[in-house]
């Protein structure tokens, strides 16, 4: 057989899987990335593209050298939903033997209607046991993809809803809005008033259920507290610098800077965010009134930073993720303020009315001995002028009584029991009113961001995920992966620096999971244990329990099969998505912005694999409109520049075709994976029709007649003008 120029003229059948790569011709790839047809592969899904492992043999049997097998089905599987465990030994058997026989790769996609392990219901509250229940979903995921020997297991993280203006995350320099590039100017926003309008909301870390939206243009009247206004300092005789005595220090000679909260006497208050002795709203002499103004979100963004420094200083370490307090939550805990204040109001004059009762009823008490005696030896007369006297006696009988009333006794008895009465309505009221504002300080501290709960609850799930995965793995070099992916922008992880975190968090959970002895939520707690204390100590993530997880492996190893067994999936047609709510840069093209956005897609996708984060990619196309999965090329996401930047830091596994569209607008849903194919420059197989030295490509065949991208000259057979005359006798070759 003769070479030309690295090609040769003709094929014959040659290996499948070779031929249609740039490499079998001696050339590099066209596009910069090595992808053949044997790197990519091609999403099934079961009960849609595929109703059994036929359907599946028959995806490989059209060309694909990869198949990732995906579930749509939840919880209960359908005819045309599948779940893993529809599918049995037999049919897992079965497939297994079409990857050992076709020498192709298998990854799973969980259900579908996994949207990250927050479990979120239909209603949009969240629960523990919903999530629960999701997590089981992705460990029979799991299950399955260690029968077929290994590989990555998909899951969708959108978590929840957050607005896109304002997708803040901890960093090293405080909280970092990812909707901004470095010099402030925002990147997106889902409607022109979202900046000023968006909606936050807040859970009960108790109940995980949703209990309030907070709105950015809405504005809460809150106290004006009463704070220091100078501080200065002064120079001694020796030219030290000194702080002068005056207003600068209080009562028991504790300097007070300008801006510290103090009492009405001047005092420095030691810990202004007290429920019963903390900050004081300032009194206006002026209007004899307590100062009272609006404030806006951006307040409570202030207020929420002076609070976590307050708590820092006070702790003497950062804050966790936890403890922090954020702008929103400071926002809905200045609504319940009043309410806890106008309570704990009450029940302070309560308690007090209550004490002055007391006080009635023990006079009331000796003077009603006292009267008796008098009534046995003096007149009435004299006695009404002894008790118009005794001011004590008038004050708490309000006077004098009615004129049926003839001894002063009788009157006394019904002051006592006025005063038993009123007694016990104060103590009762005042009770009341201290319960209220007890719950709702207990309320305002159980209000939390789903980023919270996300941290607290839901990577915990990951990390369980985690380490099924890695107990499922039976060949340590193909591990079973969970491979988590970033899918719409509306919901959190839907931004790779989101996805980055999560990864990040379940990770260190699962390394603690791996060599903790105790961590929280462990083994079973009996409930005689369950006591407030304990539920603070809970609350505040410092009560440990026995770890079922625990390995006693070194924390090194543990960061190894962390990083190992969770990773992310990366989807080209995702963050495409992005594109619709860019906003243009008004000093640049059109065209110019187009390649800014690509830009920034490209380095976002880059940042999870300069960290070698990367456990599969999905190939998609859209128009960043909906993620209608065209294939690629075939949309406007800089796919192959994704694929380049992710294959420059060496990422070697799965890579799947999601067609969607074309099974419904093309031939078939094979078609995407024959698209992709010509998109990255792979040629056609075994024809040489273009003569030496140059194969035929997928231009040349996709869409033609026999290679030829024109209608035939002249037709033959039943669609011939007429039966005297045909190219051939159709006579049936025998």
């Amino acid at each position: 057989m003769q070479f030309n120029s690295g090609y040769y003229s003709h094929h014959p059948v040659v290996d499948y899987f070779n031929a249609m790569d740039p490499q079998t011709y001696g050339e590099k790839p066209p596009y910069g990335a090595e992808l053949g047809i044997k790197d990519i592969g091609m999403s099934v899904p079961m009960g849609i593209s595929a109703a059994n492992v036929a359907g599946i043999y028959s995806k490989i049997r059209m060309g694909a050298g990869n198949i990732e097998i995906q579930f749509p089905g939840y919880r209960m599987g359908s005819r045309n939903a599948q779940t893993p465990e529809m599918l049995g030994e037999d049919q897992r058997q079965a497939i297994r033997e079409l990857s050992m026989a076709n020498e192709v790769k298998f990854t799973t996609h969980a259900s579908f209607q996994l949207m990250g392990m927050m479990g979120r219901d239909e209603r949009g509250n969240f629960s523990i046991q919903n999530a629960t229940q999701d997590m089981f979903e992705l460990k029979r995921a799991i299950d399955f993809q260690s029968d077929m020997g290994g590989g990555s297991v998909v899951i969708h993280s959108g978590e929840f809803e957050r607005p896109i203006t304002d997708m803040y995350m901890d960093d090293e320099t405080g909280r970092l809005n990812l909707a901004r590039d470095r010099s402030g100017r925002l990147m997106f926003r889902q409607a022109h008033t979202q900046e000023i309008e968006a909606h936050f909301e807040l859970l009960d870390d108790r109940t995980s259920a949703k209990i309030e939206t907070v709105q950015k243009n809405r504005l809460v009247a809150h106290p004006v507290w009463n704070r220091a206004e100078k501080s200065r300092k002064g120079v001694n005789q020796d030219g030290k610098e000194v702080w002068i005595r005056g207003k600068e220090y209080d009562s028991e000679g504790k300097l007070i800077y300008e801006g510290d909260y103090i009492d009405y006497e001047d005092r420095l208050i030691k810990d202004p965010y007290n429920p019963e002795k903390g900050r004081v709203p300032k009194f206006n002499t002026t209007t004899r009134q307590f100062d009272v103004k609006l404030k806006s979100f951006e307040d409570f963004r202030r207020e929420a930073e002076q609070f976590n420094r307050f708590e820092e200083n006070k702790l003497k370490r950062k804050l966790s993720y936890y403890e922090k307090m954020y702008p929103e939550e400071a926002f809905v805990r200045a609504t319940l303020d009043a309410n806890e204040g106008i309570s704990r109001g009450w029940a302070l004059q309560f308690s007090a009315a209550s004490i002055k009762r007391l006080e009635a009823l023990k006079k009331l008490n000796e003077a009603m001995d006292y009267y008796k005696k008098l009534e046995e030896s003096m007149p009435a007369d004299e006695l009404w002028k002894i008790m118009r006297q005794d001011n004590e006696i008038v004050e708490y009988t309000r006077g004098f009584a009615a004129p049926e009333i003839k001894k002063p006794t009788d009157l006394i008895k019904k002051a006592i029991f006025d005063n038993e009465r009123g007694l016990d309505y104060d103590r009762t009221s005042a009770s009341g009113q201290l319960q209220q504002a007890m719950d709702t300080y207990e309320t305002k501290q159980h209000i939390v961001t789903p980023i919270k709960r996300m941290e607290k609850h839901g990577v915990r799930l990951y990390a369980e995920a985690g380490v099924h995965a890695m107990q499922k793995t039976r060949d340590p070099n193909n591990p079973v992966v969970v491979a988590i992916e970033h899918i719409f922008p509306e919901r959190f992880g839907g931004h790779p620096e989101e996805l980055k975190w999560i990864i990040k968090k379940s990770r260190e959970r699962m390394v603690e999971m791996l060599t903790q002895p105790e961590i929280e939520y462990g083994t079973s707690i009996a409930p005689s244990e369950v006591t407030p204390d304990v539920l603070e100590k809970i609350r505040r993530g410092e009560y440990k329990q026995p770890n079922p997880y625990y390995t006693g492996i070194s924390k090194e190893e543990a960061e190894r099969l962390a990083e190992k067994h969770l990773k992310a999936t990366i989807d080209t047609g995702h963050i495409n998505l992005w594109r619709k709510y860019w906003q243009d840069d008004i000093r640049k093209t059109k065209e110019e912005n187009d390649a800014a956005f690509n830009k920034w897609a490209v380095q976002t996708i880059e940042s999870l694999a300069k960290e070698k984060m990367v456990g599969n990619i999905h190939l998609a196309d859209n128009y960043g409109y909906h993620d209608d999965h065209l294939a690629p090329g075939q949309g406007n996401s800089p796919v192959r520049e994704i694929i380049n930047t992710v294959k420059k830091y060496g990422y070697d596994k799965a890579i799947t075709v999601e067609p969607g569209a074309d099974a419904s607008t093309d031939l078939s849903d094979f078609h995407g994976l024959m698209k992709t194919w010509k998109f990255f420059g792979s040629p056609v197989y075994g024809m040489g029709f273009r003569g030496a030295g140059v194969p035929q490509t997928w231009a040349d065949v996709q869409y033609s007649f026999f290679g030829q991208n024109k209608p035939p000259y002249y037709i033959f057979g039943a669609y011939a003008p007429s039966n005297d005359w045909t190219l051939w006798s159709a006579v049936p070759l025998e």
